[in-house]
């Protein structure tokens, strides 16, 4: 199985390099502007059009033909938004950066990257990002040239790791809970959600009649409000998915897709829960599990929103629906086994259940046969059954 990930470090910028950032950016305008002059969008027919008209620049042919490739994907991304009905402005590149995967080589602590014909460039490469790119069957596939990052794409081949069992993530604003029938443990993130709170106090203090000192505050604020955010994030999931690795766990995630839906103006809800609610970084707390098991072989098991619905308002004993009480704070109470559950960790003890409904039905099932398990073969009238999660099912209670 490939798994590719970016690992990134900052640099300083020269003079040449900060020059061939903005001739990229040009040809990648230009190539973008020929594109919609000729109502063309894919990668072979925009080179067709796109690769003469842009000798005029002086920067490598590489550069030229990476520039057209992000152009390509540019107008793609804008088809696409036009057949789904949205409407889109004219497509325009406004940062500095440099795409390539072509004419790089990583040797000597270094990356060389070609500045011209005949001149070559090598930036110092951080001890992280030589460890990362050092590890056995690691390659370098392309770099990103920002004004003060450098990112490298690696990718390696890396061996699916057998599960034997799964765990459920429920994404909450305040804690990321995973568990299973075993065991369910919560991560504290209500850090994150102090660290919203003082940003926006910050941003909203500042009183500057001018409106682009304004913005540039509000924008170097917010980058670091999204660094911390991230970092903690980081250092949470990176111990979910060590954790499943060691107990030969397949990942079990949610689909909480258009949940931001639930918080527009005009849901009855204030302003402050609104911007709250909207600051909450689920998708990236996934997109972190997501990367960090590929890199490691561990699977994931992504939930349909019909798999979904109901995990956290489900009992996990006998099935039947958890009621609410103001009084219990974020528990809630079953009627039927007369006790109170978190409602958090109902819903991972509930993911995990119906992704092991997914992972057993992904593999082939085992029967006993002559005193021992073997596979089962074509005939074989026998369902598999899993503990836990079917007996629920056995338990209700009969209608005559």
């Amino acid at each position: 199985m490939l798994a590719v990930k970016s690992v990134w470090q900052h640099y300083a910028p020269t003079r040449d390099v900060l020059g061939l950032l903005e001739v990229f950016r040009r040809m990648v305008n230009e190539s973008i502007r020929i594109g919609m002059a000729n109502k063309v969008s894919s990668l072979r027919k925009l080179s067709l059009f796109s690769y003469n008209q842009l000798a005029h620049y002086d920067s490598p042919s590489c550069y030229k033909l990476c520039a057209i490739s992000r152009a390509a994907g540019i107008l793609a991304s804008r088809k696409k938004s036009l057949k789904r009905g949205f409407a889109t402005r004219t497509p325009y590149a406004v940062r500095q950066q440099l795409v390539s995967c072509y004419s790089f080589k990583a040797k000597n602590g270094g990356l060389e990257i070609p500045l011209s014909r005949g001149k070559r460039l090598s930036i110092p490469l951080t001890k992280h990002m030589i460890n990362s790119i050092s590890q056995p069957g690691v390659e370098v596939r392309s770099f990103t040239l920002t004004q003060n990052r450098l990112c490298l794409s690696i990718a390696r081949d890396v061996a699916r790791v057998e599960c034997a069992s799964t765990v459920g993530v429920d994404r909450n604003l305040r804690n990321l809970t995973v568990g299973n029938d075993e065991e369910t443990r919560p991560y504290d993130l209500s850090k994150t959600v102090r660290i919203a709170s003082t940003t926006m106090r910050i941003v909203a203090s500042l009183k500057r009649d001018d409106a682009r000192i304004r913005t540039g505050l509000a924008s170097k604020y917010g980058m670091r409000r999204t660094a911390r955010t991230g970092h903690l994030l980081h250092t949470t999931t990176k111990t979910i998915v060590a954790l499943a690795v060691q107990r030969r766990q397949a990942v079990v995630l949610e689909n909480i897709r258009g949940i931001r839906c639930l918080y527009r103006k005009g849901n009855g809800q204030g302003r402050r829960y609104r911007g709250r609610m909207n600051g909450w970084s689920f998708g990236e707390a996934q997109r972190q599990i997501e990367y960090k098991a590929r890199w490691r072989g561990l699977p994931i098991i992504h939930l349909t929103r019909r798999e979904t619905r109901g995990s956290s308002v489900t009992c996990p004993r006998c099935g039947e629906r958890l009621q609410s009480d103001k009084r219990l704070a974020r528990k809630l109470w079953c009627g039927r086994c007369r006790v109170a559950m978190d409602r958090d960790r109902v819903a991972a003890v509930n993911l995990a259940r119906r992704g092991r409904v997914r992972f057993a039905r992904s593999r082939p099932p085992i029967v006993e046969a002559q005193g021992g398990a073997v596979e089962a073969v074509k005939g074989n009238p026998t369902t598999t059954v899993i503990p836990g999660v079917d007996a629920p099912k056995l338990t209700q209670p009969t209608t005559s």
